[in-house]
């Protein structure tokens, strides 16, 4: 197996969990007994990856733990963070991009179970959820096996769950792409994967199905209780 990496993007604001994360960056919020980024970095130590960037911004020095609990775990800082979107996350991450086979992850998921990093990866791809019935979230249109676009609703079909991979040479073309996009002052309201979206003919793109469970995404503070009262309940 080629050499991988770990990117997992941290700098956003939470807006959505406040008040919570008004004292707090979401991805050290406590759900399932530990904070949500450590779960994403169990599913990528699952997999044997030593190496991970964690993008940071918002309440940068709270993460800081990380690289003293993680051997081998290094903070980048995208500086942009509270006037642009997280394409420039990305874009702080780009001398790495391209290092080797690279997996980019949110931080705020809640990774259920970790197996789910150890499926044998050929191709490019993201992981997604399928959604029956319509999903205003984002979600992945697809042609002959292939993603042929990707944006936000659609009616059954798969959705956008905050994990991707990119196999070495698409991580390289993935830097080049979005250093371009990040030259033009207008594409500061970009989400990355707008990037690969209009780059699909070049970076051939698959869906990975994950199933009900093995990931939990958690925007408010409702889902947050959800969660937690669920965990109880399983551990009591």
């Amino acid at each position: 197996m080629d050499k991988e990496i770990g990117i997992i993007m941290a700098a956003g604001l939470g807006n959505r969990m406040r008040p919570l994360t008004e004292t707090v960056p979401k991805p050290l919020i406590e759900a399932g007994e530990r904070p949500m980024i450590e779960s994403v970095i169990a599913g990528l130590k699952t997999r044997g990856i030593s190496e991970i960037y964690v993008v940071v911004g918002y309440l940068k020095e709270q993460f800081s733990y990380l690289t003293k609990k993680y051997q081998g775990l290094t903070l980048l800082e995208n500086t942009e963070y509270e006037t642009k979107n997280n394409i420039f996350s990305l874009y702080a991450a780009r001398n790495v991009l391209g290092k080797g086979d690279c997996f980019i992850c949110e931080a705020d998921l809640l990774v259920m179970d970790p197996g789910l990093f150890e499926r044998a990866l050929d191709h490019s791809g993201y992981f997604g959820k399928m959604v029956s019935g319509y999903s205003d979230d984002w979600i992945f249109e697809q042609r002959n096996g292939w993603i042929s676009r990707i944006k936000k609703g659609g009616t059954d079909v798969y959705h956008m769950v905050g994990i991707s991979y990119f196999k070495k040479e698409d991580a390289k073309l993935l830097a080049q792409k979005i250093t371009q996009a990040c030259q033009n002052e207008e594409n500061g309201e970009l989400f990355w994967d707008q990037v690969v979206d209009q780059n699909l003919q070049e970076l051939r793109m698959k869906v990975f199905p994950v199933k009900e469970g093995q990931i939990v995404e958690i925007d408010t503070v409702e889902e947050l209780k959800n969660v937690r009262d669920s965990w109880n309940l399983r551990n009591r």
